[in-house]
Order: structure tokens, then sequence, then C-alpha cells
């Protein structure tokens, strides 16, 4: 199945995304509905396991095979992925598992999704020294706002790899090559790109993500990639029979850490969850992610012109599209925006209401690549009464 084949075939993509026969579904950049093939690869998952030990009913390497499918896609290494669920998990399991020194510092943004700066806030009590960017505009953040905040005792440098506000998105290969040249962590949320842009682990260090948004995945069904050369330098917060050395589930006398990511993964996996992440990652490979951002990079232009000529204030209007992701966020000049959130509700047109820290609030539109502008249409003439 290609982009232009589900996009001209309307019983085909009724087919594969059966939520389109209800809804106008613009709310990606939160939870997502599941396609047919991710909720089939449950069910079969589900149904064989009625008739067996649910390790048993598993296809032969499945997890190994999954795990591989993964690396492949994030440009990495097998050994480098551990499957732990939210992305609040993963970043908290990275921020608990360095060895902080007293007066190292933590580089973060404070108007980041929570995921992404609590776990970090908390080091503060370890003697952590938090650091918050400051940026011109919401979500904005440039090379040069990082480098004005790092300095020698900077341990590392925690961003999302899109803001789920403002959508502007982060320059990640370029941001994580200047602060390994300068012996820097770097530690991204790749939640709000992972399946919509091209998003490598190459030039990170870690990377977490749940599928529950752009992947199209299983909700608390994510993964965590860790840098080969960071896993003897980190001790794990959790503990299980699965990532330490139990020969024949006896306990050992020390603790054994797995040698690779999986010192990570505690105890059972989350089988159900990873049949659906699966069959995401491989729905994923058969659209291609080249195909999806460009048809999303459209999609938001079309957004942006088409929301500015009905006077509405678009965030990130004029950025690069290096800069922008599928996240179209706007408010209407005295108009309620949150009773015209629940307007577009009631008019089957899902989308989600944001507050910024001046009290604002947002309407935000993110459209995937199974939307068809005929869609997009309807939902911004629905704006006006």
């Amino acid at each position: 199945m290609t982009l232009t084949e589900l996009q001209t075939n309307e019983e085909l993509r009724r087919h594969e995304f059966p939520i389109v026969a209800k809804q106008i579904f613009l709310g990606h950049g939160a939870v997502c509905p599941l396609p047919r093939r991710v909720k089939d690869a449950v069910q079969r998952m589900a149904e064989r396991s009625m008739d067996a030990d649910q390790d048993a009913a598993l296809p032969q390497n499945f997890i190994a095979d999954t795990r591989s499918l993964i690396a492949r896609s994030l440009g990495a290494r097998p050994e480098e992925i551990a499957f732990v669920g939210p992305t609040s998990l993963g970043i908290s399991l990275i921020a608990g598992s360095i060895k902080w020194r007293r007066g190292q510092n933590v580089v973060i943004y404070h108007d980041d999704y929570p995921s992404n700066v609590y776990p970090w806030m908390a080091l503060a009590d370890r003697g952590v020294q938090v650091r918050f960017l400051n940026v011109r505009e919401l979500g904005k953040i440039r090379m040069i706002d990082v480098q004005g905040q790092v300095d020698e005792n900077t341990r590392l440098v925690a961003l999302s790899s899109a803001h789920f506000v403002s959508g502007w998105r982060l320059p990640i290969e370029t941001l994580g090559n200047w602060l390994r040249g300068r012996g820097i962590w770097f530690c991204l949320d790749a939640i709000q790109t992972l399946g919509a842009f091209p998003t490598s682990a190459a030039s990170t260090d870690f990377l977490a993500a749940d599928l529950h948004k752009w992947m199209l995945g299983p909700c608390a069904a994510g993964v965590l990639y860790v840098r080969q050369e960071r896993h003897e330098a980190l001790t794990p917060t959790v503990q299980g029979w699965n990532n330490l050395r139990s020969p024949m589930f006896l306990t050992e006398e020390h603790l054994e850490y797995r040698k690779d990511a999986r010192r990570f993964e505690a105890g059972s996996h989350n089988l159900l969850g990873l049949a659906g992440l699966r069959e995401s990652f491989l729905l994923l490979e058969e659209i291609g992610i080249a195909a999806i951002a460009a048809d999303l990079l459209h999609k938001r232009q079309w957004l942006v012109k088409a929301l500015r000529e009905r006077g509405c204030e678009v965030l990130n209007a004029d950025a690069p599209a290096d800069n922008t992701s599928g996240i179209t966020s706007f408010a209407l000049p005295g108009q309620d925006m949150v009773a015209l959130h629940r307007r577009l509700l009631e008019a089957n047109v899902v989308a989600n209401i944001r507050k910024t820290r001046d009290g604002r609030f947002w309407l935000r539109f993110t459209p995937h690549y199974y939307n068809t502008m005929e869609e997009l249409h309807r939902s911004v003439e629905l704006l006006t009464p």
C-alpha cells in the first residue's frame, strides 16, 4: 500500500483506518485511534494466548525480530533497544540511572511536555543543578539557545524532537553532534516526530518514545534507545528477573545486569503491546517515512495559509520547513477557543485544546497521512459559525 493509493481509494482508506467513517481525526499529537492491521495484530496475539502459555504463544524469534525492526528504523543496533513502555518511564529510567556528581547540571526546557521536565527536575534533590533554557518564542529552541546555557559542568541536555504546542522541530543531528563534540550527553523525547518525520537515534545518547501518537500504535508500547557506549555507565533503578542474571530463576549473590539495553527490561514484556508495536513499525516501513513527512509538511503549509486567511493567529507560522512538524496550533481572536473546540467535537472533528503559560488557549490540528485534504477543508470551514 502506497500513500497515493491510500489517499485516492476511499474504500481502502476506510478499511485500513475505520475511524474515518465516524470522525475527522486531527488529534494524532495526543492519542491516536488504531489502524485495523494494528488492532488485528493485537487480536491475533490475544487469541494465540488463549491456548498456551503466553510466552509459548509467541511466533519464533518474535522479540528479537521486533527489536531489530525498531533498530533499523532508528538507525541503531538491536542491542541498543529496550522495551519499557511509556515515554515518561523511559526518560525517568535514564535520569535515575546516571551516576550524577554533585555540582553537575542538566539543561532542559521548562515549557516542554511534563514527561521531559519532571524527571530532570527531580534530580535537584541529588545535588544536580537544573538549568532552564531561555527562548524567545514558545518551543523555538535554536542552537544558540543551548550553546548559551551549557558549560564545563553540563552532563546532559534533554529536549523534545518537536514542541507539543508550537510544533517547532529541533535540529536533532546538528545539535546532537555539537553536544557530542563537547562530551555532553543528549536525551531526546521523540514522541512528536517518530512516525511523522525521519527520526534517527544516531546523534543522541538516549531516545524515548511511546507509540500512541504518530506511530499509530498502542498506548504504553514504547521504545527506549541507549547508545552502546553508555550501557555500563548507567545503573538501572529497576531490578527483576529479566534484566539481572538469574539462571533457572535462581537469585545470584551479586547483581549482574545484562550487557545491553535489556538491562532496563526488569520483568515480563507487554506482549499484546509489542504485537501492536511491531505492526505499527511494519506499516511505517510500508508507507515510507519520507512520503509521510512530505505529506505532513504539505498539509501544514495549507493549514497555515487557510487559517491565516480566516484571521487566526498560528504558532510557528513562518518557521522554515526544517523546523516545522505535523503540529498546527492556532487561536481565533475574540473567540472562546474552548467552546470552539467543543463545537468541532460535536461536528465529529477531533482536535486538541492546549493552554500556554500565559493563560491562552490554542486549538491544535495534528492530521496524519491518511487524512485527506477534503477533511482539512471541512474542518477549517467549521471554524466560522
